[in-house]
């Protein structure tokens, strides 16, 4: 079995084999971080106080607090830690629904068309033209009506992301289901007695799927910058619910004109970088799934080899003609 980022390490070559490790890098650290957040975490996500008493607010990064504190006394390390936590867990929550219902009703849709195909068609276009960031906004007041427990917040925001990744997995499995069912194997399939059950689970779910780790990176990305977004608008987590770096972005916006840095950066290079990982790992996959572009670079790493191996090549078989 070839996992994916490891049979895409050993194919890549040059600057892209470096981009690749740099994302499996930083999307690596941002996995740990998540895990070992109890560990690595100072203090917890709302602790305000400890046992020489409350703490400081928009303290300077010191010994006790190694990136300052925030204007509501939190220190900005540990928010940024169990943000990190948060973030994973609305990712895989998310990402998951959004795998379950884009999938089935791509295979539904694309397998059997008729009035099920164009209903689909046409709800997956309205939810796909309606601005993505406007959509979870909406979906999250319907759903939290303006209560953010940790597991309410986490759902919320989940299902928000959710409800604007489906239209995305439901074309691309759609469009693979329609040119797999046209296929010589399916067309054998029928013609043996196969139902339409076993077709679908055992001929076109394995074909059709091949994309989704590709669309997993790059989803992934998407759903930290519009949990950052909903936590940065007023419709994210509530902070002592659990940590989230976009609300943490938002409550720094009245620091920076009194030369207060530490509460927004930190939050915001978070963001920056593990967006950045989970994009450098998705756009690697996606040129090394590219066969042209694979053989583009490939014939770029052994040009030399190439341009030598000319100039002491044979002549050609006819000449000039006298």
């Amino acid at each position: 079995m070839r996992l994916p980022v490891v049979s895409h390490l050993r194919k890549s070559v040059g600057l892209q084999r470096g981009m690749l490790i740099a994302g499996v890098i930083l999307s690596g650290l941002f996995v740990l971080t998540s895990i070992f957040a109890p560990l690595l975490a100072p203090y917890g996500y709302s602790q305000l106080s400890d046992d020489s008493g409350s703490f400081p607010t928009q303290q300077a990064p010191s010994a006790k607090h190694l990136w300052g504190t925030t204007v509501g006394g939190y220190d900005v390390l540990s928010r940024v830690v169990w943000g990190s936590q948060t973030a994973v867990t609305v990712i895989v929550v998310s990402v998951a629904m959004s795998l379950f219902l884009g999938v089935a009703l791509g295979l539904l849709s694309g397998y059997f068309g008729g009035w099920l195909d164009r209903i689909l068609v046409v709800v997956a276009d309205a939810i796909y033209a309606f601005p993505t960031l406007l959509l979870a906004i909406v979906v999250s007041i319907v759903i939290s009506r303006g209560q953010s427990s940790f597991w309410g917040g986490i759902f919320s925001c989940a299902f928000a992301i959710t409800v604007v990744f489906v239209p995305q997995y439901f074309r691309v499995i759609r469009a693979e289901t329609i040119r797999l069912k046209a296929e010589p194997f399916v067309e054998s399939a029928k013609v043996l007695g196969a139902s339409s059950l076993r077709i679908i689970s055992r001929h076109i779910f394995k074909n059709a799927t091949r994309t989704l780790p590709l669309m997993f990176t790059l989803n992934a990305s998407e759903a930290i910058l519009t949990l950052a977004g909903l936590g940065f608008l007023g419709f994210g987590i509530e902070p002592t619910s659990a940590a989230e770096w976009g609300f943490d972005l938002n409550k720094a916006l009245a620091d920076t004109s009194s030369g207060i840095w530490w509460t927004g950066v930190f939050p915001g290079l978070a963001i920056v970088l593990t967006v950045l990982g989970l994009t450098l790992v998705g756009e690697s996959i996606n040129d090394l799934n590219d066969p042209r572009i694979r053989s583009r670079k490939r014939a770029g790493a052994t040009k030399p080899n190439g341009a030598q191996s000319g100039t002491t090549g044979t002549a050609p078989a006819e000449g000039p003609t006298p």
